[in-house]
């Protein structure tokens, strides 16, 4: 019993890892791709004299919906597990970023263009928003008092190899493929890439065990309460005391 449970400690650590580098490999993967290729393709010509300064701003548009999704997914992993809402995270930045993959530039589409590639990296802010608090919160709440800090520290260690990939892998492309074409498709190639990653991920996230914790706070009469709202409605802040 003690040995399956370390092997469901070490499984969930193993997953949050990887699916912390997947997530953030994509995260990152956009704000390279913003500087070396997307404002000529993306942006409407007459604005090329602050058409890379737009582009990079872009890449900050992620970072405003974050805190929307960490809330909003966060409660759903309060009230119907980590499991779930970490497989749901995977999902939103995989297909966001298969999605700018696809998508067709300016001269394509108009001004469609950049709306649907701000709201595209909208949608990656929001599902990487909820990624380390619930894998985190699972590792925690599987692993012993002892080993908490080792196992969840696997999470953020994931976040930095995301990133490494994210910088590196546009290096093999630049040298077996011509300038012209490599601007032109060939960086489409690593977005389009997060689609087999993603499954993999998602593979090996469903794989996991709740954490008892979880079960054992929502189990048996069927009744889901989430802890923010329970903090909200029952729990005030303390008043400060008169002088």
């Amino acid at each position: 019993m003690r040995s399956a449970h370390k092997s469901h400690v070490r499984s969930a650590a193993w997953a949050s890892w990887v699916g912390s580098a997947l997530e953030y490999y994509d995260f990152f993967l956009y704000g390279i791709a913003a500087v070396l290729f997307l404002e000529p393709l993306y942006f409407p010509p007459h604005a090329t004299q602050h058409g890379l300064i737009v582009a990079i701003s872009t890449v900050g548009v992620g970072y405003l919906s974050r805190p929307l999704g960490a809330v909003f997914l966060g409660s759903i992993g309060d009230l119907y597990g980590r499991r779930l809402v970490l497989s749901i995270t995977l999902i939103l930045m995989g297909l966001s970023t298969f999605l700018i993959g696809l998508l067709p530039g300016y001269q394509e589409i108009g001004l469609a263009a950049p709306i649907l590639l701000i709201s595209l990296r909208l949608l990656q802010g929001f599902a990487v928003g909820a990624e380390h608090a619930s894998a985190n919160a699972l590792v925690l709440e599987l692993s012993s008092e002892t080993r908490r800090g080792l196992f969840t520290s696997l999470s953020l260690s994931g976040t930095q190899v995301g990133l490494i990939l994210a910088s590196t892998v546009f290096f093999p492309l630049s040298a077996f493929m011509p300038e012209a074409a490599l601007k032109s498709w060939g960086w489409r190639i690593p977005f389009l890439l997060s689609a087999a990653l993603t499954g993999l991920g998602i593979w090996i996230r469903l794989r996991l065990p709740e954490s008892p914790a979880f079960l054992s706070q929502h189990g048996g009469d069927g009744n889901r309460h989430s802890p923010l709202t329970t903090l909200l409605s029952q729990y005030k802040a303390n008043s400060i005391s008169n002088s």
